[in-house]
């Protein structure tokens, strides 16, 4: 947990006690309306929908799914009670807002920073059901336990909230690892006793824990992590990596009771701002893995919109390496990276010096972006170059990404050349950057204001001097806000906001304009029946779109009219045909449409014969979707079969 109650000028420890209620009365889902746009909201970077969060918390995977919790206000923009927020991904990208797994009045204690691990083996006994129990652990001064048997989404609390682990002093911030060498668990706890440190427990059924040893450094502060990594590759040779918040870490050994290290000075995960406010800060790795890999991700605290406040790094793969003699962690992107990747543009070898670079990227946009870059500095000539990013007018930009070959410098880090190369990996969000060099030798995460509107960035290549460019590769990245939805549907595509403001409600998926919008999936038909529940709040008419174009310019409309009190069937530029109907607001009306060739029928509420029994044949095959018109309404239940 982020120091914030002396970073935010609070005063003292906000105690949560008690346990209140069950986990049905969590009050703050769903989140407000938002289509993900506002200003600085990244695109492929996780941000909760809506309210405050910090450090990352119990990420782990079961089942099919990755579980990221957070520290997390729902109710503000600053750090104020905290929560535990939810979110999963089936893929470590696109992610989906989850319910609040741990809330104040229904679990008792502060709920601030803690791991969590699925007990695949049912040591803790908590199992009761199908699902094995998440074990995750929380609290200040004193480990709280809270398990879920219902693959994550509800937590009850264990023993009441009595705590399993007291360490001396002030502590917090407790997680789990497991030693595969001794079969056993392991828990690793900040505390202040006699100084920045931590205490190792050790146990086997996850609820009973026995204090082992204690490590202490003045480094070593707050949101530790102690996670196991094979050095260059050999399974042989196994170090332990001990971390904290700001990402400092030393390597060494662990013999089941004791850490041991003969660093006294420790490296850094990442050369951004490692501090509170600053752009990386209480990065946890993931549990439960279904690979070898060791992935992390940490809490960008800079960023900040209308309604949201922090995001998510983009995961990161660690590895462990020997660099200039000494066990080093090096990290990228995780390999799910490329599934974002909408459209790419390469160019081939080429000499390049001011001129010519400076024209290269010339018309390619730079919205949501990775580029991948590989220079090679020939003979001793000295030479600057990089990437300017979000270019104007007047030689403006938002950020220039510089590697100086006379210092071997970086952004302004040490990065030496290999053979004479630097390889160059960059990440750009709408208020993210995300800096690797030689394959994540250097790993830098920065906050910058880039334009968040879509449409109007640019970025150049430059070059003071002579350089030559091996390889170029600028991947476009889709939003990872497409795949995010509590919409029930058996269509397979990709849903995306063509208009207005469309978001997940525990209804289904809301639409709000003040005029058409249209929220539209990839899957395409020609003969199909396509139904849904359709719910009208307010406003004037609530619809299935089918046989849709990318942009609904050209479209078929089954809707219920409010205020024509009629259902439609209707095409831009014709009302194709009409039945009359008392509409009610807030009734839920099921819509179902039958498509077969030119003859359009449209069914009112499962009844056998169509209310609507039309022609047309302006339009034969298209995209499936949903709208709104002029008010807000719920759609749910979108299912598409053969006619």
């Amino acid at each position: 947990m982020a120091t914030l109650a002396a970073a935010a000028g609070i005063a003292g420890v906000m105690v949560q006690s008690g346990s209140a209620g069950t986990v049905q009365d969590y009050p703050e889902f769903p989140y407000p309306v938002t289509n993900y746009q506002e200003d600085n909201r990244g695109q492929f970077h996780f941000s909760s929908r809506g309210g405050w969060i910090n450090d990352v918390n119990a990420p782990l995977y079961y089942d099919g799914e990755y579980h990221l919790y957070y520290q997390h206000n729902p109710h503000g923009l600053q750090w104020d009670t905290m929560h535990w927020g939810h979110a999963t991904s089936t893929d470590l990208v696109h992610w989906k807002q989850q319910p609040i797994a741990l809330e104040p009045g229904v679990h008792p204690g502060n709920l601030f920073s803690g791991g969590g691990v699925v007990d695949t083996e049912n040591v803790s006994g908590l199992k009761d059901g199908e699902d094995d129990p998440i074990v995750v652990y929380s609290g200040t001064d004193g480990v709280t336990v809270f398990y879920s048997t219902d693959g994550g989404s509800t937590f009850q609390t264990y023993d009441g909230g009595t705590p399993v682990a007291k360490p001396a002093g002030t502590s917090r911030d407790p997680k789990v690892f497991r030693d595969e060498a001794t079969g056993t668990w392991g828990m690793v706890v900040w505390s202040d006793e006699g100084g920045n440190g931590v205490n190792f427990y050790t146990s086997d059924d996850l609820l009973t824990w026995t204090f082992a040893s204690r490590y202490q450094a003045g480094w070593l502060f707050e949101c530790p992590d102690f996670v196991a990594m094979p050095l260059d590759g050999d399974p042989g040779n196994v170090q332990w990596v001990l971390s904290d918040a700001s990402g400092e870490y030393v390597t060494g050994a662990w013999d089941g009771t004791t850490f041991s290290t003969d660093q006294t000075t420790p490296l850094r995960f990442n050369q951004g701002n490692s501090q509170f406010g600053g752009s990386y800060y209480a990065g946890l790795t993931f549990m439960n893995l279904p690979d070898d890999r060791v992935v992390s991700m940490a809490w960008q605290p800079g960023n900040a919109g209308t309604i949201w406040t922090g995001n998510m790094t983009f995961p990161v793969q660690m590895r462990l390496e020997t660099v200039d003699g000494r066990p080093t962690v090096l990290s990228t992107p995780v390999g799910e990276i490329e599934g974002l990747r909408t459209d790419t543009q390469t160019w081939k070898p080429r000499m390049l010096d001011g001129p010519r670079a400076a024209e290269l990227l010339d018309g390619v946009d730079m919205d949501t972006v990775e580029i991948e870059a590989e220079f090679e500095v020939i003979g001793r000539t000295e030479s600057r170059f990089g990437f300017r990013l979000g270019t104007g007018e007047d030689g403006w930009f938002d950020h220039e990404v510089v590697y100086d070959s006379a210092t071997q410098t970086l952004d302004g880090v040490p990065l030496p050349l290999e053979d004479g190369k630097v390889r160059l990996r960059l990440l750009v969000d709408r208020g993210q950057l995300e800096i690797f060099g030689n394959d994540g030798r250097l790993y830098r995460s920065l906050n910058v204001n880039f334009d968040s509107m879509p449409g109007d960035d640019a970025m150049e290549l430059f070059v003071d001097g002579r350089v030559r460019l091996t390889n170029l590769a600028v991947h476009q990245l889709g939003s990872i806000w497409g795949g995010e939805s509590t919409l029930t549907s058996n269509l397979g595509g990709k849903w995306y906001t063509d208009s207005g403001v469309w978001s997940d409600v525990s209804g289904g998926k809301q639409g709000t304009s003040g005029g058409d919008a249209f929220y539209l999936n990839t899957t395409t038909g020609t003969d199909f029946t396509y139904e849904a529940d359709v719910t009208l709040n307010s406003g004037t008419a609530a619809a299935l779109t089918f046989r849709s174009n990318r942009d609904a310019s050209r479209h078929y409309t089954a809707n219920v009219d409010s205020r024509a009190n009629v259902i439609k069937l209707w095409r831009p530029g014709r009302d194709i045909a009409t039945y009359p109907l008392a509409v009610e607001l807030g009734r839920t009306y099921h819509l179902k449409v039958v498509a077969v060739g030119p003859r359009l029928r449209v069914y009112l509420d499962d009844a056998a014969e169509p209310v609507i029994d039309a022609v047309d044949d302006t339009i034969t095959s298209g995209q499936f979707g949903l709208n709104v018109f002029n008010g807000t309404a719920v759609i749910d239940d979108v299912q598409v079969s053969e006619p």
